[in-house]
C-alpha cells in the first residue's frame, strides 16, 4: 500500500471509530485512536517531504478510483503528491498531531471528548484531500471539508450561544467566497474544458490575453478566472472583507484555534493560488489584485492587534495579518516565499496559540490579559515557549551574521521581494509589510509584557476568583488573589517544546531550498529565478528594515507596559476616537450588520409575515380551516332531528334538479 493512502485515509478511519464509538468506545480509547492515527500519518509524512528536500522522490499520482464519466467531464479520485503536497502533508500532520496530544490535557474535564477528537480528526482528512487533490472537483470536496468541520469545531460547545453564533458566522462568510471559487471552478472548466489541474496549467500560457464576455463587458479570461478563484482564497483565508469570522472563530477549545487558524484552514486559500501559480501568471490584472488585498490586510488585521485584551483574540487578528504577507508574497510572483512563510508560520503560531492555551488553563480560563501579569515565574515552561514564538514572529535575525528565528528567514524575504519586484503594487506591498511588522512587534511584546511581567493582577478577575470560591474581600492582603497558577500537563508541554524547536530552527534549516531552489520545487510552482535574484540583491538599508521596525516596536511596547504603564491610558484619553475605532475593528461588524444582516433579517419578518403568516396560512391551512368550520356550523343548523324537515329539504333539492335539466 502506497505511504500516502494511510496519511490521508487513517485520519478518515479514526474519525469514523471515535465518532461512531462515541461514549461507548470511551474517552481513552477514541483519543489513542485518533491521536495514533495521527502520529502515524505524521511519521510518514516527514519522509516523503525530506525525499523531496534530497532530490530522491520524484512527483507522481496515485489514482484511488474512477470518480466522474459524464459527456466531456471525466475525472478520478487521484492523490497528487509532490513538492507542494508534500509541504502541506508535513504542516497539517504535524501541527494535528501535537494538537491531538495537547487536546488530551486541555480537554481532560470535558464530558463529549471522542466527538471532539472525531472532528479534529476529520478535519485533518478533509484538508488532506484538499492539498492532495489532482483536479479542482477533488480541491472543493476538500475545501467544503475542512469548511464542514470547522463549523463543527468552532461550535463545538454548542450551549454557549456566542460558540453557536461564531460557528454559524464562520460558515456563512465562508459561503460568500465559496460562491466565487465555484464560479472561479465553473469558468475554468468552461474555458479549458477540464478540470485535471495539471491540464489547465499546461493550457494556461495559451490562454493569455484572451478574452470572454462576463457581465456583458469583454474581459480578459484569465483575470476573469483567477480574480473569481482568489475571492473563494480570500474567504477561507480571512482577508480584508471576508474575514470577520476569523477573530469570532476563537469561541471554539483553543486546540481548535491553532489547528484551524494558525497551520491549516486559514492557509488553504495561500496553497490554492500557489498550486495554480502558472494559471495566475498569466492573469496580471488579478495578480495586483492579490498584491493589494494582501498587504492592506496585512496592515489592518495588525492595528486591531495593538487593542484587543483577550489573548487569543490578539494571536487571531495576528494571523490574519500573516497570511497578508504570504498573499502579497504570491501577488509579486515569490510564490516560494509565501510557501516558505506558511511553513514557518505553521510553527510559531501553533505555538503562540497553544502557548495561549496554556496560560488559559493555568488561570482558569480567563482570557483577558488585564488579569494576567507576573506569571513567567509560574509557569515557566509555557512562558519560554512562548518568548521563543514571540521572537519568530517578529522576526529576530540580523543578515550580516547569517542567524535568526524562523521569522526572520520568510517575512523578511517576503519584504525583500516586494520591493525587488519594483511595481507599485510591490512597494505598496513592502511599504505596508513593514509599517505591519512595527505592529506586529508592538502587540507581540504588549502581549508578552502583560500575560508575564508585573504585578499579579488575578486578584482583579471575578471569574478566576469564583473559581477558586474566593472573593476579594476572603482573600485580603493576598496579592495572588487567592490562587496560584501552575504549569500544564505534560500531554500539552511536550508540543510546545516540539513546536519551539520549529519555531527557532525551521527557518535557518530550510531557507535555501524554500527560496533559492528551483530543483526543489520540482515544477509544483512557478519559480521566477529572475525575481529571487534580484531579492538578494536589494539595498541593505531594505534588508534591515524588518529588524529596524521590529526593534522600535519592542520599545515601544517596553515604555508603554512596563516603563511608563500610564501611557496606554493617556493615549486613549487623547485620541479616543482613533482608539475606537481600531478597537471596534474597523466597524466592519456593525458596517456588515447595516448593510447585509439587518435587511436579511427585515426581509425574513415580510416574508414572513406577510408570505407565510398573511399569504399561505391564511388562505391555505388557515383559511380552509376556516370554511371547514362555518360550513359544519351551517350544515349543523339544519341538522333538526325531525322527520318532514328532512322530507321538505329532499323535495326543494329535486325541485330545483329537476328544474335545472329542463332549463
Amino acid at each position: 500500500m502506497h505511504p500516502i493512502l494511510i496519511i490521508v485515509f487513517g485520519p478518515l478511519l479514526a474519525a469514523l471509530v471515535a465518532g461512531l464509538g462515541n461514549r461507548f468506545l470511551g474517552n481513552v480509547a477514541a483519543k489513542s485512536v485518533t491521536t495514533g492515527a495521527l502520529l502515524l500519518s505524521a511519521g510518514l509524512s516527514w519522509p516523503i517531504f525530506l525525499g523531496f528536500l534530497g532530490g530522491t522522490e520524484s512527483a507522481e499520482v496515485v489514482q484511488v478510483l474512477k470518480w466522474v464519466e459524464s459527456g466531456t467531464l471525466s475525472f478520478d479520485w487521484s492523490l497528487r503528491v509532490d513538492t507542494l503536497t508534500a509541504i502541506m502533508l508535513v504542516v497539517i500532520n504535524s501541527v494535528s498531531a501535537l494538537v491531538h496530544l495537547y487536546s488530551w490535557g486541555y480537554m481532560e474535564e470535558d464530558p463529549d471528548q471522542p466527538r471532539f477528537f472525531a472532528y479534529l480528526s476529520l478535519f485533518t482528512f478533509a484538508m488532506l484531500m484538499l492539498v492532495t487533490a489532482d483536479n479542482l472537483v477533488q480541491m472543493f470536496f476538500g475545501w467544503e471539508g475542512v469548511g464542514l468541520a470547522s463549523y463543527l469545531l468552532i461550535g463545538f460547545w454548542f450551549k454557549k450561544p456566542s460558540a453557536g453564533a461564531a460557528a454559524i458566522k464562520a460558515f456563512v462568510v465562508n459561503r460568500v467566497g465559496d460562491l466565487g471559487f465555484m464560479l472561479g471552478i465553473f469558468g475554468t472548466y468552461l474555458v479549458f474544458q477540464t478540470t485535471s489541474i495539471p491540464e489547465i496549467l499546461a493550457a494556461a500560457p495559451a490562454m493569455s490575453g484572451s478574452t470572454i464576455t462576463f457581465v456583458g463587458m469583454r474581459l480578459y479570461t484569465m483575470d476573469i478566472l483567477c480574480i473569481l478563484l482568489f475571492i473563494g482564497a480570500m474567504g477561507k483565508s480571512a482577508q480584508l472583507g471576508l474575514h470577520t469570522w476569523l477573530p469570532d472563530a476563537m469561541e471554539g477549545p483553543t486546540p481548535v484555534s491553532a489547528l484551524i487558524h494558525a497551520a491549516t484552514m486559514v492557509t488553504a486559500g495561500v496553497f490554492m493560488l500557489c498550486r495554480l501559480s502558472p494559471m495566475f501568471e498569466t492573469a496580471p490584472t488579478a495578480l495586483t489584485i492579490v498584491t493589494i488585498v494582501g498587504a492592506a490586510t496585512c496592515f489592518f488585521a495588525a492595528t486591531i492587534g495593538t487593542t484587543q485584551w483577550d489573548i487569543k483574540r490578539v494571536i487571531a487578528y495576528s494571523t490574519c495579518s500573516q497570511l497578508g504577507y504570504m498573499f502579497f508574497a504570491a501577488g509579486v510572483g515569490a510564490y516560494g516565499a509565501a510557501m516558505f512563510h506558511l511553513f514557518t508560520h505553521a510553527f510559531f503560531k501553533a505555538l503562540l496559540f497553544l502557548g495561549a492555551g496554556s496560560v488559559i488553563h493555568a488561570m482558569h480560563h480567563e482570557q483577558d490579559m488585564r488579569y494576567y501579569g507576573g506569571l513567567r515565574k509560574h509557569i515557566p515552561f509555557t512562558f519560554y515557549a512562548m518568548l521563543a514564538g514571540t521572537l519568530a514572529i517578529t522576526g529576530l535575525g540580523v543578515y550580516h551574521l547569517g542567524a535568526g528565528f524562523a521569522g526572520f528567514w520568510s517575512k523578511d524575504a517576503i519584504l525583500e521581494v516586494a520591493f525587488a519586484r519594483g511595481t507599485g503594487a510591490g512597494q505598496f506591498a513592502f511599504w505596508a509589510g513593514a509599517i505591519a511588522a512595527l505592529l506586529t512587534s508592538f502587540y507581540s511584546w504588549r502581549l508578552m509584557f502583560l500575560t508575564f511581567w508585573g504585578k499579579p493582577r488575578w486578584i482583579e478577575s471575578e471569574h478566576i476568583q469564583h473559581s477558586v470560591h474566593k472573593t476579594p474581600a476572603e482573600v485580603g492582603e493576598d496579592t495572588t488573589g487567592g490562587y496560584h497558577p501552575h504549569e500544564s500537563p505534560v500531554s500539552m508541554l511536550i508540543p510546545l517544546g516540539v513546536l519551539t524547536i520549529g519555531a527557532v530552527a525551521a527557518g535557518q534549516v530550510f531557507a535555501p531550498a524554500f527560496l533559492d531552489s528551483a530543483a526543489f520545487w520540482g515544477g509544483s510552482i512557478f519559480y521566477n529565478e529572475a525575481l529571487i535574484h534580484a531579492m538578494h540583491a536589494v539595498p541593505y538599508w531594505v534588508k534591515y528594515t524588518a529588524l529596524i521596525v521590529m526593534l522600535i516596536g519592542f520599545a515601544g511596547a517596553y515604555v508603554a507596559y512596563i516603563a511608563k504603564p500610564d501611557i496606554p491610558a493617556k493615549f486613549v484619553a487623547t485620541f479616543g476616537a482613533l482608539h475606537n475605532f481600531v478597537y471596534r475593528k474597523w466597524y466592519f461588524d456593525e458596517l456588515y450588520d447595516a448593510i447585509f444582516v439587518k435587511p436579511a433579517f427585515w426581509f425574513g419578518r415580510q416574508f414572513w409575515k406577510l408570505g407565510d403568516i398573511g399569504t399561505i396560512d391564511r388562505f391555505g391551512p388557515n383559511g380552509i380551516a376556516w370554511v371547514v368550520e362555518r360550513s359544519a356550523g351551517a350544515a349543523k343548523s339544519i341538522q333538526s332531528g325531525y322527520l318532514y324537515t328532512y322530507a321538505l329539504i329532499m323535495l326543494l333539492g329535486l325541485v330545483a334538479a329537476i328544474t335545472f335539466v329542463l332549463l
